[in-house]
Formats: structure tokens, C-alpha cells, sequence
């Protein structure tokens, strides 16, 4: 599609300080371009790949559990219903980042070593208030996507090494992580991004060939939905899975091309839902109703070295997603401290481990593998990546002058800006009432009972009970002689 005159002013305008930025006193060599090609990407490839690696992480193990809580047509279908609302939130985000951007970049704004951030196009369109907003809820939310992907990853080693409990497997897996403060910035994710899709992409279809081979269960039963608070529960763990859209300015601001992003959620989203899809179905069609008390779904599948390996996979990608999460935190931290223009990595990776820290103890706390995906769900995604966007799209643009001025017109089989405004009204309406309402209402009467049977700080979350084994009898000792009979006489 060719871009009128005005986008591609704003596209040289943009690409312009990023070209400036990645090559100035830098010298190409073979060594550079060998690092260049592995560790520093920022392509609309790069893009795509960080885009699908983040959005289908540890959830894609949660999914048949939503599934038995949903009931089949309605797991399908809010998938295909929140993969196409969030695509729809995540292009608002980045036509923002654009605006931003522009007005920016024609004001003499140098963002060499500095990472624009959703909160700082929230100020530099409609004020501090939009701004301390959006701070609080997107820190929140990536403060607990990043407390799930460390619960994850000590709910799935268990599955290979139960020596240990949940809870020490969560203490060895947050120093691991903690790893990731090493890691400058999004631009630095080119092969985690990418081995990271391609993991997850195994564990799916894994989950799915080997639900379909086991085969169903004996007096296997699909009664879902019974009960409105599951089906609330289950409906925003999938607001929760398309709602991975909360590092794209991030992800945009390390693309040497940010205009070309408008469609990239939307087929990674297209590529995610070729996973969710079958391996949900297939893992809810061999378990049923089982899934209820086995969040994890590799609970249900019997040990192989197919299952092990799978596993791992995921265990190594749960650490790249969690830096994914972690970054803007790292960012936010720097900015506030002051180290975020610091040339010493490892000074900024000193200044970062803070931020890890209650991070690590939140997992503790709450290590409830699945019912913590629908908490945040509704309680911070539904605000975060749903709502705050269509309203700051909307207050934007409220004005006549600001959509004839605009960077980029809506496009025209969307109904332009009376058409945008609309599906916008729909997505707050929708999501609040939906997504943070009833699904506020489940999610958290579901967390509390969390609570209530397994306890805060629970040493190792829905591990099986340890097997009961007869009690060996005690040792033989002679018996005491029996008195005789009253009717027996000797011989």
C-alpha cells in the first residue's frame, strides 16, 4: 500500500534519530555485524516475533483450564473475540506513539538513550493526570505479569523434579530471572524473541497431538459452564491472554521503522490463536471436567520425554517473557533514579536489581497458577491495554482541529473517525462492564478461595497428595495365653 506524502515525511522524520542513534561512532565490522544479526534487532520482523513471543507464554498451559470453566463454543469464541479487540487497542497504542512521536521530533526532541514509554505519551498528549493514571496501572500490571511468569516457572519444573517444593523452586527461579536486568533494552531481544515463538509453538502443538493420542479420559464429562463465577473466571483469563500489548511502545520505540506497526499485533495475534486454539480444545476434549482443579495443563499428561522436553521449552521461554515484562520496569526505575541515560550496563543492571525484589516475594505470596491470571485480568488489563487507550485515543482526537491535523486518518473500512470513535465507545462499555465488572466479581471471589483452602504463602500449590502407604504392622511379640473357654474341660 503506498503511503500518502504525509506519512512518509513522518516516516523519514522517525527513522531519521534511529538511524543517527544505532550508527553514529560505531564502526561496521564483521564482528559488529555477527552481534548486529543475533543481539540487535528492531526490523518489523523483530517486531512481530517479540509481539507473538509475549502475547502466548505460560497462558497457553491456563487456556484448557478456561476452557473447562467456558465450555467449548464459548472458549473458542472469546478467543477469537478478545484476539481481535485487542489488536484493535494495540493499533490505537501505536497511532499515539506516533502522534507523540511527530509533534516530538518537530519540537528538536533528541531521544538518543532514552526509551519513550506509554506514560510519557499519556503526558505529552493530554497532561500529568493521563499520565499518573497510566503509570500506576501499566507498573501494576507488569509488576504481576512478571510475578506470574516466575509462579510458572515453579509450577512446571515440579512436573519434572518434585524433590523440590513449588515455593524453593520459586526462590532458585527468581535469582535466575533476576538475570534479565542484564539485557539493555528491546532492541536486544532479536534471538529470545524468536527461539522464544518457536518453543512455545512446540509446547502447543505437543499439547495438542498428545491430548488427541491419550485419547479421553474414562467417564470423561464437558459440563461446562456451570456456575457464572467460573465462566466470568475463565472469560478474563483470555482478556488476560490478548492483553499482552502493554510493552508496545517499547516495542515500537526499538523498531528503526515504528510507522510500519499498525498491523503487526494483529497477525501475531492471527499466528497466537493457530495455537491456543487446537491445543485448548484438544486438552479440554481428552480431560473435561478434570481441568477444574488442574490449572496447569501438564498436570494431566502422563510423563515423557516429549512432555519433558516441552516442559523446558517453556521454562526457557517463561525467562525470556519475564524480561519482557521486567524491562519497562527497569525503565521506569532508571528513570526515577536517575541511571537511565548511563552508558555502564553494569551499573544500570546494579540499579535495576531493586526491582526484582518485590517481585520475588509476590510470587511467594500468591503462587496460585492460573486463578491469578483472571485477577490481573480484570483488576489491571481490562484498565491498562482496553480501556485507558480508547479513552486517550478519543480525548485525543476530540477535537475537530486535532483529527484534521492528525499524523495518521483512521482508515476508511473502519467508517474513519465517526466509525473509530464508535468501536472505541464499544470497547470501554464492553470491557468495563464485562471485563472488570462480572469479571472483577469472579475472578476475585475465585482468588479468595484460592486463599481460603491453600493459604497465603503456600509451600507447593496443587501438588498432588503425598501417597498413602499401609501402615506396616508392628512387630511380633509372643501373645499372652487366652483364658479357656467356660465349658472346656481338660482331657
Amino acid at each position: 500500500m503506498a503511503l500518502s506524502s504525509n506519512d512518509k515525511v513522518v516516516e523519514t522524520v522517525i527513522v531519521g534519530n534511529y538511524v543517527e542513534m544505532e550508527t553514529e561512532g560505531k564502526s561496521i565490522n564483521v564482528k559488529s555485524k555477527i552481534s548486529n544479526f543475533f543481539w540487535h534487532g528492531g526490523s518489523t520482523y523483530d517486531a512481530w516475533f517479540s509481539c507473538a513471543s509475549n502475547q502466548v507464554a505460560q497462558v497457553l498451559l491456563t487456556l484448557p483450564y478456561s476452557f473447562s470453566q467456558l465450555g467449548m463454543i464459548s472458549g473458542i469464541s472469546f478467543q477469537l473475540f478478545y484476539g481481535l479487540l485487542g489488536s484493535w487497542t494495540a493499533y490505537l497504542i501505536s497511532i499515539l506513539y506516533v502522534e507523540y512521536r511527530t509533534r516530538k521530533d518537530r519540537e528538536k526532541v533528541d531521544f538518543r538513550n532514552h526509551v519513550i514509554q506509554w506514560f510519557e505519551v499519556l503526558d505529552g498528549l493530554l497532561g500529568k493526570h493521563w499520565r499518573n493514571v497510566g503509570l500506576a496501572f501499566n507498573c501494576t500490571f507488569l509488576l504481576f505479569g512478571s510475578v506470574i511468569q516466575l509462579i510458572a516457572c515453579a509450577s512446571n519444573i515440579y512436573y519434572i523434579n518434585d524433590n523440590l517444593d513449588k515455593r524453593t523452586w520459586t526462590y532458585i527461579f527468581g535469582a535466575c530471572c533476576a538475570t534479565t536486568v542484564f539485557i539493555p533494552s528491546f532492541h536486544n531481544y532479536r534471538i529470545w524473541s524468536f527461539l522464544g515463538l518457536l518453543m512455545t509453538t512446540f509446547t502447543a502443538w505437543y499439547l495438542t497431538v498428545a491430548s488427541l493420542l491419550h485419547g479421553q479420559v474414562e467417564g470423561v464429562k464437558h459440563s461446562g459452564p456451570t456456575k457464572l463465577v467460573l465462566y466470568f473466571t475463565g472469560a478474563t483469563n483470555i482478556l488476560y491472554t490478548f492483553g499482552g500489548h502493554a510493552v508496545t511502545v517499547e516495542v515500537m520505540h526499538a523498531m528503526w521503522k515504528p510507522q510500519k506497526f499498525k498491523a503487526i499485533y494483529l497477525w501475531a495475534t492471527v499466528y497466537v490463536l493457530t495455537l491456543t486454539l487446537p491445543s485448548g480444545a484438544a486438552v479440554y476434549w481428552a480431560f473435561g471436567d478434570l481441568l477444574l482443579d488442574h490449572s496447569n495443563a501438564f498436570s494431566l499428561l502422563p510423563r515423557t520425554p516429549l512432555r519433558d522436553m516441552a516442559v523446558i521449552l517453556m521454562l526457557i521461554h517463561q525467562f525470556i517473557t519475564f524480561g519482557f515484562a521486567c524491562t519497562p520496569l527497569y525503565f521506569v526505575w532508571e528513570k526515577a533514579i536517575g541511571m537511565h541515560d548511563c552508558n555502564s550496563l553494569c551499573k544500570r543492571a546494579a540499579a535495576r536489581l531493586p526491582v526484582v525484589i518485590p517481585i520475588w516475594f509476590l510470587a511467594i505470596i500468591f503462587p496460585f497458577f492460573g486463578p491469578i491470571n483472571s485477577t490481573v485480568g480484570s483488576l489491571l488489563v481490562s484498565f491498562t491495554v482496553y480501556i485507558i487507550p480508547a479513552l486517550a485515543h478519543m480525548f485525543t482526537f476530540k477535537s475537530a482541529a486535532a483529527r484534521e491535523n492528525a499524523v495518521e486518518q483512521p482508515p476508511r473500512f473502519v467508517g474513519r473517525w465517526a466509525g473509530t470513535f464508535t468501536i472505541n465507545i464499544f470497547v470501554v462499555v464492553w470491557v468495563f462492564i464485562i471485563g472488570f465488572g462480572f469479571g472483577g466479581w469472579a475472578s476475585m471471589l475465585n482468588f479468595i478461595h484460592q486463599i481460603d483452602t491453600f493459604g497465603l504463602f503456600t509451600k507447593c500449590y496443587q501438588c498432588p497428595s503425598p501417597k498413602q502407604f499401609p501402615i506396616p504392622p508392628p512387630p511380633y511379640t509372643a501373645a499372652a495365653p487366652q483364658p479357656a473357654p467356660a465349658n472346656f474341660t481338660h482331657p
